[in-house]
């Protein structure tokens, strides 16, 4: 186990003074695995392996990941918190049917370059941005 993000985790829990536990590790390798997990989602994925893992020290991991720096909390407007992995590698948007719940992750060079050209016209400034379309994906039209 030595992957970016949990070299950062475990330097943020030394850091803060909490003991780097063997549940952590497992829920914070089951999040890596997933897309866009809920607390109840990621709990569900672990439950039939890990039967020793509560709801709440899912949650409370999750909540940690965001402290640290690795996971961005997202809201998909379907009323649950969503964690997704930082990665400083890429940017990414959103497609995000609102039937189903499928939420599509998209990279496109020229709708980048359009948003700086934007903020460059207004002498703005972009520190960080997100795009999420939301609509019907291709099953539920």
């Amino acid at each position: 186990m030595g992957s970016y993000e949990q070299n950062i985790f475990r330097k943020y829990i030394a850091d803060q003074g909490l003991k780097t536990t063997l549940q952590r590790e497992i829920i914070l390798d089951e999040f890596l695995r997933l897309e866009h997990p809920s607390t109840e989602d990621l709990y569900q994925s672990l439950r039939s392996k890990h039967q020793n893992i509560g709801y709440a020290t899912v949650h409370r991991a999750l909540k940690l990941f965001a402290e640290c720096g690795i996971a961005t909390v997202r809201n998909f407007g379907d009323g649950a918190q969503r964690f997704e992995p930082c990665r400083e590698d890429r940017h990414h948007d959103h497609l995000v049917c609102t039937r189903c719940g499928l939420i599509i992750e998209f990279e496109n060079s020229q709708i980048e370059k359009l948003q700086q050209q934007v903020a460059k016209s207004h002498a703005f400034t972009v520190l960080d941005h997100r795009l999420e379309l939301y609509g019907l994906c291709e099953r539920c039209k």
